[in-house]
């Protein structure tokens, strides 16, 4: 996404600071999986430094300076999209992460917490780590081995758990349809991972279809 300088101008100008006594709450959320990662404060110096660089940058309350995300442990939040609510006087900010968004080490502010997955964000993470298998030892699990045989391999899978799919709704037997629809599942994520696309990728094109 790309910012101009006028695009920040009119953004920042939109936002009531006077109401907000100069910060306003950024709400950070993945871009790809919607799962809600953290929340900071923005001054119109951090705003327009995050618009500019594509790096999120807040003011730190207890440092009292401008603060980008991930500089000192290189987990940084990598800007997709910015939006104000209704009231404008808050921050809506998408991001793709670069490793765990808490200090914590975990993937969210949240994490450990009794919120319930959604998901969509389970997909996604699953995703993730169907992503970090690719050069993994081909010993150490069936995806990376999967991998290591090759993009022949992977769609012969593809096609053969659509075929399972195909006759168990068939035959009537749902348990069996849930079970070999999530093995066709799985196997396509792999598939769309060997040739450097994913489930993003479809969702754009369903979206295109469906305007």
């Amino acid at each position: 996404m790309s910012f101009s300088q006028q695009n920040c101008e009119q953004l920042s100008e939109k936002i009531d600071w006077e109401k907000v006594d100069g910060l306003v709450p950024a709400i950070v959320q993945d871009f790809e999986s919607s799962q809600v990662l953290m929340m900071g404060y923005m001054n119109p110096e951090a705003l327009t430094k995050t618009l500019e660089t594509k790096k999120v940058t807040f003011f730190s309350r207890s440092k009292q300076r401008l603060w980008t995300k991930g500089e000192t442990s290189g987990n940084v939040l990598n800007l997709k999209n910015v939006s104000l609510d209704c009231d404008n006087d808050t921050l809506l900010v998408k991001v793709l992460p670069v490793g765990p968004t808490c200090h914590r080490g975990t993937t969210t502010c949240w994490d450990g917490d009794s919120q319930e997955e959604s998901q969509m964000v389970w997909l996604s993470q699953l995703e993730k780590l169907l992503a970090e298998r690719k050069n993994a030892d081909p010993d150490s699990s069936y995806t990376a081995s999967l991998y290591a045989r090759g993009t022949k391999r992977i769609s012969q899978k593809v096609g053969e758990e659509g075929l399972e799919v195909a006759l168990a709704a068939t035959s009537g037997d749902k348990p069996e349809l849930v079970c070999e629809s999530a093995d066709l599942i799985y196997h396509l994520i792999v598939l769309l991972q060997d040739q450097g696309l994913s489930l993003s990728d479809v969702i754009n094109k369903l979206k295109e279809r469906h305007k």
